[in-house]
C-alpha cells in the first residue's frame, strides 16, 4: 500500500516509477492497442465503472481510439453491456464476463430484499410474484419498457411502500424485483437512446447464465490490476478478508517480492521483471474514476509527493489532492503518474487543464485529441450522472485561473 514514507513499492526493492508504468502498461494506456474492440479492451484491462458519466467512453478512447458510435454499436450487439457486478455497482462488462459479473454482484439485491423484509414488511414471496409479473409484461411488450410502463403493465403486483419506503430510498417494490431479475440474468437494462452517459433506461427480457467463483474473479482482477494487495481486491470485490485471501490463494497469487503485500499472477512475474519504463512520455486524459485508479482505489499510488500537496480546484480550504480517496476532477496520466487535472467547458467547447509538468507538443496533442473527441462525439464529459456544466463551473474557473489561461 502507498505510504508517505515509501509509496507502493516500499519494502520491495522495486521503484515506484516502474510499478506505475507497469500498471499503465497493463491498463493499455501506452498507445499499443489502437485497433482493439471495446470487448477486447474491457476483457484485458477490466470492467469500466459506469455512473451515468463519460468515463467508459473516455477510457475506451484513450486505450484504443474508439469513438462513441463504435462503443454504442458494441453494446447494441451485446459484445459489451452495462451490468450490476462487483459490490452491486454497475460496470461496462465484455460478453465473456457477463456470467461472472452477475455472479459477483448477486448478493447485493438479495440483501436489499432481506432489508425490505426486515424494515418494510415486504415478503420474499411478494417479490417473486412481482418478478413473474414483470417477466410476463416484458414478454408481451414489442420492445424494452421503462419503469413507468412496467408499473402500469404489472398493475397490483407492485405496491407503494409509503413514507417508510421513501425514507429508505424505496418508494415501491418494483426496484427490488428489477434488481433480482438483473442479477439472475432474466432481464437487462437497455439505454433509452443507446448512450452510456445518460441514465435513461428500458428493460428487456434476457436469458443470461450466471456463474463463476471467487477465484475466477481474483484471477481476472490480478490480470487487470496486479500487483495488488488483498486490501485493493477487497475494495473492488466487496469480499471479506477471509474470502479475499482464499480467492487469491486459489488464483495462485504470488508476492511481488519476498514479504511484499503486493501480489500478482505467477505467469506475469517474468514479464514484470523484464519490463522497462518507457523513456518518452505518453499522455492520456481520463475520467477520475478510470480503472487505473478505481481498481485499487489508492490514489497515492499514482501521485508524486509534491503533487499530493496541491489544493483541490475550487475545493474547501485545507483539502489537498493527496488527501482524497478519489480525484475530484478528471485526470491527465503519463506512464502511470497523474500529471494534471482537466474538465470540459461546454460554454467554450474546450478542455481546461492544469498540468503538473511543463507543457510540450505531446501533451498539447493529447489534450487536443480528447477535446475534439468530447466536442464532436459526446458534447460533454460529465464525471457522473449528477455532474453538470453548472455544478463544475467553479472547478473550471479555478483550473483556468491556476493554469494562467
Amino acid at each position: 500500500m502507498a505510504r508517505a514514507n515509501g509509496g507502493p513499492a516500499a519494502g520491495t526493492g522495486i521503484g515506484t516509477t516502474k510499478l506505475r508504468a507497469w500498471w499503465s502498461h497493463r491498463q493499455w494506456l501506452d498507445g499499443a492497442h489502437p485497433e482493439a474492440s471495446a470487448g477486447e479492451v474491457l476483457a484485458a484491462t477490466g470492467w469500466a465503472r459506469s455512473v451515468g458519466g463519460a468515463a467508459p467512453y473516455l477510457g475506451l478512447f484513450a486505450r484504443a481510439g474508439l469513438g462513441r458510435a463504435a462503443v454504442d454499436a458494441a453494446v447494441a450487439r451485446l459484445e459489451a453491456h452495462e451490468l450490476p457486478a462487483a459490490r452491486g455497482c454497475t460496470y461496462i462488462v465484455p460478453a465473456e464476463d457477463f456470467a461472472l459479473a452477475l455472479a459477483a454482484g448477486a448478493a447485493v439485491p438479495e440483501g436489499e430484499v432481506a432489508a425490505a423484509a426486515k424494515h418494510l414488511g415486504v415478503t420474499a414471496g411478494e417479490v417473486e410474484r412481482l418478478c413473474l409479473a414483470v417477466d410476463r409484461a416484458l414478454a408481451e411488450a414489442p420492445g424494452p419498457l421503462d419503469p413507468a410502463a412496467i408499473r402500469v403493465a404489472v398493475g397490483e403486483a407492485v405496491r407503494s411502500l409509503g413514507e417508510p419506503g421513501r425514507k429508505r430510498g424505496l418508494s415501491t417494490t418494483l426496484p427490488l424485483a428489477l434488481g433480482l431479475m438483473q442479477s439472475r440474468g432474466q432481464l437487462r437494462r437497455v439505454p433509452a437512446n443507446g448512450r452510456l452517459d445518460q441514465q435513461r433506461y428500458g428493460y428487456a427480457r434476457w436469458d443470461q447464465p450466471v456463474g463463476g467463483g471467487t477465484a475466477d474473479l481474483a484471477r481476472r482482477y490480478l490480470a487487470w490490476a496486479g500487483p495488488a494487495s488483498l486490501k485493493h481486491f477487497r475494495w473492488f470485490s466487496g469480499f471479506g478478508a477471509a474470502t479475499a485471501r482464499q480467492a487469491f490463494a486459489e488464483a495462485g497469487a504470488v508476492p511481488l517480492a519476498p514479504g511484499s503485500e503486493l501480489l500478482m499472477l505467477p505467469e506475469l512475474v517474468d514479464a514484470f521483471a523484464g519490463f522497462t519504463v518507457p523513456a518518452e512520455p505518453h499522455y492520456t486524459l481520463l475520467a477520475g474514476i478510470d480503472g487505473i485508479h478505481l481498481l485499487h482505489r489508492e490514489l497515492a499510488r499514482l501521485v508524486d509527493p509534491a503533487d499530493a500537496a496541491r489544493p483541490l480546484p475550487a475545493g474547501r480550504a485545507g483539502r489537498s489532492f493527496g488527501g482524497e480517496a478519489d480525484p475530484q476532477t478528471h485526470i491527465v496520466l503519463d506512464r502511470g503518474r497523474i500529471v494534471g487535472f482537466w474538465e470540459y467547458d461546454t460554454e467554450r467547447a474546450e478542455i481546461v487543464h492544469l498540468s503538473f509538468v511543463p507543457s510540450n507538443a505531446e501533451l498539447r496533442s493529447a489534450v487536443a485529441r480528447t477535446e475534439e473527441f468530447v466536442r464532436a462525439e459526446l458534447g460533454d464529459a460529465r464525471g457522473f450522472s449528477l455532474d453538470s456544466p453548472r455544478s463544475r463551473a467553479p472547478k473550471i474557473a479555478a483550473l483556468r485561473a491556476n493554469s494562467g489561461e
